[in-house]
């Protein structure tokens, strides 16, 4: 018997390959400080568990495919406030953006078609894509270019005649890079001038930081017919085991292609739905108070990775992530060792190595991730730890 070739070729995650040493490491009686997973440490609102509580359903029924009113109601004012109208119609809830982006990449791609995404990208869309039968065509970017791409020529070099959609995260993931009114408007050119959809990840979309403003291609009259928003409860509202998330989009063919998937896998949980509807009514300051956390948080994180020697990164306009260039030949090998063999004070430290976040062979190879999603006072320990091994490892002559 045989697997499909569609599944032989998804890569395991780079994000969770490491645990079985992470865990060796705690059973060491080491104490790990853990970088690698975007699992914000912020309490989960206690709205969300509220409104389970008092809906006192006696039957955990089916819910509509589509999603149920109190969510999608929930989630058009929620848009509303940013300038952005759909109607409930124009909303599908999903199980987590996850089920949101394998949904869409479901509807537009037959088998060799291709989806441009800029490299470095969230690992998981390459298991979308390759899924579905599609094909990732990387535009590569650089830490000592910020990471950006918004390049017409670019872009329009990755574009072929099987090219359907441009695909990314703003604010992104991993690099923090959001995208400024003005790139947005160039993605949309390109988009039109080779009909293509525009995918838009904004799940991290409140964490923009330096008083930008937040932006989305919603927003974007243009190219309202070919932008499909991601959206999701995981990040905003430190719910990522509510598994809520949305598709939004004025195209309605793609709407009554995502809503067949949707029949086919029922519903999304009904409780979850509940619970998240909640969340989307909290007011703008829960909003600002969470940014003003994670401003900090980066603001902790940049200034302790400066006083490395050799590496490259960029302050990070959004999210909750960071991409940093170590002066080392193998990040994943380094991170072995750190977690094998390195130690201060019994305390050593988890990041994610990038090169997993590429699509291009050999690209990011000397990069990590780091998700600043712990206390401030542990990121400067963590960061300590990591220039404390990086001498440590050049000292023992290794590269």
């Amino acid at each position: 018997m045989k697997l499909s070739n569609k599944i032989s070729g998804i890569k395991p995650s780079p994000i969770r390959k490491f645990f079985k040493y992470t865990e060796a490491a705690k059973k060491a009686g080491k104490k790990v400080y853990f970088l690698n997973i975007g699992q914000p440490d912020i309490k989960t609102p206690e709205v969300f568990m509220e409104a389970v509580r008092r809906d006192g359903r006696e039957i955990i029924e089916y819910a509509p495919s589509a999603g149920m009113e109190v969510i999608t109601s929930a989630v058009r004012k929620y848009y509303l406030r940013y300038g952005m109208d759909f109607s409930e119609d124009e909303i599908i809830t999903t199980c987590g953006a996850s089920e949101a982006l394998r949904f869409i990449v479901d509807c537009i791609c037959d088998s060799g078609d291709e989806i441009i995404v800029p490299e470095p990208f969230y690992t998981n869309y390459a298991a979308f894509v390759r899924a579905s039968g599609g094909a990732i065509v990387p535009l590569t970017t650089y830490p000592e270019n910020e990471y950006h791409y918004a390049d017409r020529a670019a872009i329009e070099a990755c574009v072929t005649p099987r090219t359907k959609a441009f695909l990314m995260t703003n604010p992104g993931n991993p690099t923090g890079v959001v995208l400024t009114p003005d790139e947005m408007d160039l993605i949309a050119q390109v988009a039109i001038d080779h009909d293509l959809f525009i995918i838009s990840d904004e799940v991290y979309r409140e964490f923009v930081y330096d008083g930008k403003p937040l932006k989305s291609f919603g927003q974007l009259d243009n190219v309202a017919d070919r932008t499909i928003i991601v959206d999701s409860a995981s990040k905003r509202f430190s719910a990522c085991g509510a598994r809520i998330g949305s598709v939004l989009s004025k195209n309605k063919e793609l709407l009554e292609s995502l809503l067949k998937l949707a029949q086919s896998r029922l519903c999304a949980p009904t409780l979850d739905q509940i619970g998240c509807a909640a969340l989307y009514g909290l007011e703008q300051s829960y909003f600002d108070e969470v940014r003003a956390i994670y401003e900090k948080r980066r603001d902790a994180v940049y200034e302790e990775l400066k006083k490395i020697d050799g590496i490259i990164c960029t302050k990070p306009s959004g999210s909750f992530y960071i991409t940093v260039k170590l002066p080392v030949e193998d990040a994943e090998a380094f991170l072995l060792w750190l977690l094998c063999n390195f130690d201060d004070n019994n305390e050593t430290v988890m990041f994610t190595p990038a090169e997993g976040f590429y699509a291009t062979d050999g690209m990011g190879r000397s990069e990590i991730r780091i998700a600043y999603v712990l206390d401030e006072t542990s990121l400067r320990r963590a960061i300590e730890l990591i220039r404390l091994a990086l001498d440590k490892y050049k000292a023992l002559g290794m590269k």
